[in-house]
């Protein structure tokens, strides 16, 4: 596992939301493989009043062509490098042609060819502002390079040509698009990795060290840990897996849930030493007492991410599967190594088990107890409260999302996006298809003026950048016709339209023509590309039904087959579809964590108690998320399962001990809420705050979903530690016998954990004379 650990492999591919089944991801990939991919343009801007003076000019001339040689560089085109129509008399066909073939060598060249520049019409707010004062690069990438970790190395030398050029000119640089935000945010989420994983294991460590006072408790803790996680890290590569942005995350999470199933191990062991001060005996015990418990605690853990499975979301089943699997590997691994490794170790000191008795812990575990037995009506009223809180905060939460979200405003990245939108509305790709359902039905001039009308239609959206289409094309060409004059700029009448079309070539594959971007071999189907802002999903839903009869209007659905698609189109669907099959999964997650309890707690009555505490967190975390305005998104809804399997643990915990408690106090309910209490509510305290830390140093990472998942789902277990703590012991002394049946007694299940052991010296040796005789 060790070995194959170090073969998994990032990735770098785009990956869709939607099943590939969906119809919206069907037509997006249909879409890319008639026209190329619509997301593989990198931007790179700058903004200046003298970006025409003769010695910037020449050195943006020089970084375009540097930038073009890269490798994996598909295309590089700016204000330097603009190509133009000519016609050919000769060949009766339009070439197209560099407008700058050489660098100018006065600034009289410079200022007679920006005029020329300028009165590009077809280039206007797509490369360069009405004024010339701010002008973007559009880099294309090689798909191949953009979906491998080459990507990052491509995307670092066009980056550091780009830097030579903007510190020599003394110029800020801006870049943006889609290859430049996922290349960052890939290698930013690859650096966070390996911190975060680190920063765990040492808090896992000194909390350990802090619990039990010993070197042996953390160092042993932390071996399995490193095994675990090499195992979940093998595990991904065997799958043929690769580290996703969510996946990324699970190796801290991973650690946490590895020291949570050792303290609850390691506590058991120094509570039975403590008892009789056999080693062995203590080291079966754990095993057998709470060795089932665990597998429950960690099967229902599992059975929270497994839930992701149901999704059909590649990347969420992926994480189901490998969470699942490795959690309830880490069981075996911690159920079988701790024993076996401290079977070889002396067994514990006085001051190893004094925190059983003495210290902060013990101290809280008495008030509790004290509060638990005294006044519960408190308890209740300050739940009620709390829950009414929690519900207002519920009915306040929103559902959206933006493609990029998860990126905060002070970040570069995030700056400079807002700067392309500033001057030229986004980079978000949003694409029209159209099927004219004929060949070369695009060319008619019919058809060219129905797309020109529902651009303008298109223009009455601020959200939208100018867009592109055939129709500019043929109106370039017709300015071509006209020897370059930019008044000319307009699509033909029926009389121009003839001797234009004759000029334009055929768009053959794999030769280079203005045509090739916009239209099919066959001419039946082209596209209106356009970009849109980093709008939210209601917005992006908004502009799709407002456009839709719009474009019905001007395109006849009986003889024209328009679609909207694009990246925005297909993130919007993949995220409404995603947040759907997120609350599937957490409904599942309650069903199937329903059932596991069913087999330890036989009594309805009493697997309905057990839920409740558990649900309260999570009505808290959804009113926190409404009262702080952050909305419902794939980052967030996924918290409510993962927080769920999570927090259940110290509800199945205590149960299991209450009943076993049963047994020894002779059926007397209150002595064994109290003695339940006492001997769970250590791993309780120190499972829930090595939890609670493992998961809040994911507030300093740098997207805002594992952000908001470190503080979210840390709250929601230090509400639930609350919750099981006060809310259920409470709750199982109110309702006393109405829970306490003799179902909650025989379970359907019978765990080990649950026998009591024999004591040998206790035995009688039974005298049969004395039998037979009576």
């Amino acid at each position: 596992m060790g070995y194959h650990a170090f073969r998994v492999e990032m990735s770098y591919e785009f990956t869709s939301l939607l099943p590939k089944s969906d119809t919206i991801q069907k037509i997006y990939q249909e879409f890319n493989q008639r026209f190329g991919k619509d997301g593989s343009i990198l931007f790179i801007g700058i903004e200046g009043e003298d970006l025409f003076t003769l010695g910037k000019f020449n050195a943006w001339y020089d970084l375009t062509n540097e930038i073009k040689r890269i490798d994996g560089v598909e295309e590089a085109l700016s204000t330097a490098n603009l190509y133009t129509l000519r016609k050919n008399d000769t060949l009766k066909q339009f070439e197209f042609k560099p407008l700058i073939s050489k660098r100018p060598g006065s600034q009289t060249e410079l200022d007679s060819l920006k005029i020329e520049i300028l009165q590009q019409p077809i280039y206007k707010n797509i490369l360069f502002t009405a004024d010339g004062t701010v002008t973007l690069m559009a880099v294309t990438l090689e798909e191949q390079k953009l979906n491998t970790g080459k990507r990052i190395s491509l995307v670092k030398k066009i980056k550091d040509e780009a830097e030579n050029f903007g510190q020599n000119n003394g110029l800020k640089m801006h870049y943006s698009g889609l290859p430049y935000i996922r290349t960052i945010t890939s290698k930013k989420l690859q650096d966070e990795l390996l911190i975060f994983v680190l920063i765990a294991l040492g808090i896992a460590s000194v909390l350990l060290f802090i619990f039990f006072r010993s070197f042996k408790a953390v160092f042993f803790p932390m071996l399995i840990v490193v095994i675990c996680t090499g195992w979940a890290l093998g595990l991904m590569a065997l799958l043929g897996y690769k580290i996703t942005m969510l996946t990324g995350i699970f190796p801290p999470l991973l650690i946490v849930i590895v020291v949570e199933n050792c303290i609850f191990l390691l506590n058991k062991y120094h509570t039975e030493y403590k008892l009789h001060g056999n080693k062995i005996k203590a080291l079966s015990r754990i095993v057998q007492r709470i060795g089932s418990a665990n597998l429950l605690t960690n099967t229902t853990t599992a059975a929270g991410f497994a839930a992701f499975i149901i999704t059909r979301n590649d990347i969420l089943v992926e994480f189901g599967v490998i969470a699942s699997i490795s959690i309830l590997a880490a069981y075996l691994l911690t159920m079988i190594l701790i024993p076996v490794f401290f079977s070889f170790l002396p067994p514990p000191k006085e001051r190893h088990v004094r925190h059983l008795e003495e210290g902060f812990v013990s101290n809280v575990l008495r008030r509790v107890v004290n509060k638990v037995l005294n006044f519960r009506n408190t308890i209740y009223l300050i739940t009620f409260a709390v829950l009414i809180i929690g519900i207002t905060g519920v009915t306040m939460l929103q559902t959206t999302g933006r493609i990029v979200d998860d990126i905060p405003q002070k970040d570069d990245l995030y700056k400079d996006l807002m700067f392309l939108e500033k001057h030229f509305t986004g980079v978000m790709p949003f694409e029209i298809s159209i099927d004219s359902k004929k060949k070369k039905g695009v060319m008619n001039l019919a058809t060219v003026k129905k797309i020109d009308r529902l651009q303008q239609i298109m223009e009455q959206y601020p959200e939208l950048s100018r867009s592109l289409s055939v129709s500019d094309v043929v109106k370039f060409s017709k300015q071509a016709f006209y020897n370059g004059n930019p008044a000319m700029f307009s699509l033909p009448n029926n009389q121009e339209k003839n001797f234009i079309f004759s000029y334009i070539p055929e768009a053959k594959p794999g030769t280079k023509n203005i045509l090739n971007s916009f239209v099919d071999t066959s001419f039946r189907y082209t596209r209106i590309s356009t970009q849109m802002a980093n709008i939210g999903t209601y917005d992006i839903k908004r502009i799709r039904e407002d456009l839709r009869p719009k474009i019905d209007s001007v395109f006849s659905p009986d003889k024209y087959d328009v679609t909207i698609t694009g990246t925005s189109v297909v993130f919007l669907e993949g995220n409404r579809y995603l947040v759907k099959g997120l609350f599937n999964s957490l409904i599942l997650a309650m069903i199937i964590i329903t059932a596991l309890m069913a087999l330890l707690f036989t009594s309805i009555r009493m697997i309905i108690i057990s839920l409740i505490p558990n649900v309260i967190p999570l009505i808290m975390t959804a009113g926190m998320m409404g009262f702080l305005n952050i909305p419902i998104k794939p980052s967030t809804v996924l918290i409510f399962s993962v927080a769920l399997g999570i927090s259940i643990d110290n509800t199945i915990h205590f149960l299991s001990r209450y009943r076993l408690q049963l047994k020894l106090k002779d059926w007397n309910i209150r002595e064994s809420v109290v003695e339940a209490l006492k001997e769970t509510g250590f791993s309780m305290v120190y499972s829930s705050v090595v939890l609670f830390f493992g998961f809040i140093i994911f507030i300093f990472s740098s997207f805002g979903g594992t952000e908001s998942l470190g503080y979210l789902i840390a709250f929601t277990l230090a509400i639930a530690l609350l919750s099981n703590l006060f809310f259920l012991p409470s709750l199982i002394l109110t309702l006393d016998k109405w829970i306490t049946t003799k179902t909650f007694k025989e379970p359907l299940l019978e765990l080990l954990d649950e026998e009591d052991d024999i004591e040998i010296s206790n035995l009688e040796i039974e005298n049969m004379e004395d039998n037979e005789a009576k």
